[in-house]
């Protein structure tokens, strides 16, 4: 079994992307991979990658998408942070810069392809993902004819079904998805208390369940 600590000690080191990339120009920005987690960690939140506060910082959600994704989970940056308790694995470790009408780039694939298996491996007391964003859910999901809408409006059937770690698939918190949220009311209405219900459970803030 993977070393958790071993693993993201190496993808910290890791600059394949900026000096040997497999999959278009190099990145255009100064490498600083942003993992979170122990072997201890029951919660994995797998996002995008990280934004350009977070690079800066060094800190994942360092920034506005981070406070909605603390208000939708239901925690306290104390617990957010805890790494015993809560992995956070982007599907591209490092900011991937910005494309030319500001935007995030997209992850790069390289680091999923490289070091995703070895970091989940090292990660054997997880109970849920949440995977966050079109991105992860291709990775943990595969690709869905109905993208992300689809995909999170199956979130009743993906997190019954007979895995473990179970998965909850979820929209990117970013305030570009003000709109998106705004049209599908469900989303806050029916997922979000079970996503917060779920998530005190598995990091052992919550309530016991009603009988």
């Amino acid at each position: 079994m993977s070393d958790f600590a071993e693993s993201a000690a190496a993808i910290r080191a890791c600059r394949l992307c900026a000096e040997a990339p497999r999959h278009g120009p190099p990145l255009p920005v100064a490498p600083r991979p942003i993992v979170q987690g122990s072997a201890t960690a029951r919660l994995c939140i797998a996002s995008q990658a990280p934004g350009h506060r977070a690079w800066r910082s060094g800190i994942p959600f360092q920034d506005p998408s981070g406070h909605r994704l603390r208000a939708w989970l239901g925690l306290d940056a104390a617990t957010f942070y805890d790494s015993t308790r809560i992995a956070i694995l982007p599907m591209g470790a490092c900011f991937p810069g910005h494309h030319a009408t500001g935007g995030d780039l997209p992850p790069r694939r390289e680091c999923a392809e490289t070091w995703r298996a070895r970091l989940l491996a090292g990660l054997p007391d997880l109970d849920l993902i949440l995977v966050i964003g079109l991105y992860a859910q291709h990775w943990h999901l595969g690709r869905s004819p109905d993208g992300l809408t689809g995909t999170v409006a199956r979130w009743r059937t993906l997190l019954a079904e007979p895995r473990r770690p179970r998965v909850l698939p979820l929209p990117h918190p970013s305030w570009r998805n003000g709109g998106w949220l705004r049209r599908h009311p469900w989303f806050e209405a029916e997922l979000l208390p079970v996503l917060r219900w779920e998530v005190a459970r598995v990091v052992g803030d919550g309530p016991a369940p009603a009988a």
